[in-house]
């Protein structure tokens, strides 16, 4: 049903009889009933002034990498195995200083990522081994193509440019990273199963006696009755499972590399059992690792890899 107008529309005459000084008035008065005989104003350029002195907004997925400059490494990483913890000691100072140690195992660049073909620049990374019978023939043939062993756990890593782009099958050993230098660390945290409230959230629970029957651990009201909807509002805090989830632990110091065994070890803890995928990138929210270029510094990492083959 049309709404009714009010009686006084109804001594306007039309807009073409009525003189260039009131026909603002009209418009004005049909935006407030909701309608207009004006044209739809628009502010393409609102947010995109350059007259304030900022960068022209661009949509385009160069401008997009460009934004992206400052945010992503220009190194590749690498994946680790997280074999447990244990602690050094300052030979000087005496001060015990705990650490995590992650073991690169077998760790190759499988395929590689180019922003002409998938919009973005990224290394594939695969560490381990795994059976071929055990690996579909999809990922077999993926695995043909780059000439590296089936791998058991592969991850990717988003790097700046074409730089950071490394040759498919490369080796990447523990000597990628130097000591004093700051990583990130990420990893799935443990899992804890279905939890209740207060071991997920911290609760203190409800008192143990004054008539509290049975309700000592239990979570209690879900929100008000009146006034929120009568409902429960999303984000509640509940009982529901617990852990598996990404923990990234940013500036990580690494306190030593054993190139001849593949370790790295981390300052402090990482999340996640022993035995999980521990992925370890440069950190973005410290200098760049003062390193030598990429080719050079992985003729180095399989020097040690081409003398063992010539002393066995």
């Amino acid at each position: 049903m049309a709404p009714k107008l009010p009686t006084s529309w109804a001594q306007i005459p039309p807009s073409f009889l009525l003189p260039e000084s009131l026909l603002p008035l009209i418009t004005k008065r049909g935006v407030k009933y909701g309608w207009t005989t004006a044209p739809p104003r628009s502010h393409p350029e609102r947010f995109n002034q350059q007259t304030a002195g900022l960068p022209v907004l661009s949509a385009s997925s160069t401008a997009a990498l460009a934004r992206k400059d400052f945010t992503l490494p220009l190194r590749t990483g690498a994946l680790g195995i997280k074999k447990g913890m244990t602690a050094l000691y300052d030979p000087e100072t005496g001060v015990r200083t705990p650490c995590t140690v992650v073991q690169l195992d077998r760790v190759q660049v499988v395929a590689h990522k180019t922003r002409e073909k998938n919009g973005y620049y990224a290394v594939q990374v695969g560490a381990g081994w795994k059976h071929p019978s055990n690996v579909t023939r999809p990922e077999l043939g993926h695995y043909e193509k780059s000439q590296v062993a089936p791998k058991r756990h592969m991850a990717e890593f988003r790097v700046k440019n074409e730089s950071g782009l490394l040759d498919v099958g490369r080796s990447i050993g523990a000597e990628w990273f130097i000591e004093g230098q700051f990583v990130d660390a990420r990893a799935n945290s443990r899992g804890m199963g279905f939890a209740g409230g207060m071991k997920k959230w911290g609760w203190s629970g409800q008192p143990a006696s004054h008539g509290n029957s049975k309700n000592h651990r239990t979570m209690g009201s879900a929100g008000a009755s009146q006034g929120s909807g009568s409902r429960v509002h999303p984000g509640k805090r509940m009982a529901g499972r617990m852990g598996n989830h990404q923990v990234t632990i940013q500036n990580v110091k690494v306190l030593k590399v054993d190139a001849e065994k593949g370790l790295v070890l981390l300052n402090g803890c990482i999340a996640g059992p022993d035995g999980c995928v521990v992925k370890i990138q440069d950190a973005i929210k410290k200098p760049w690792p003062k390193v030598a270029s990429i080719p050079a510094l992985l003729e180095e990492v399989k020097e040690p890899a081409k003398v063992a083959a010539t002393a066995a």
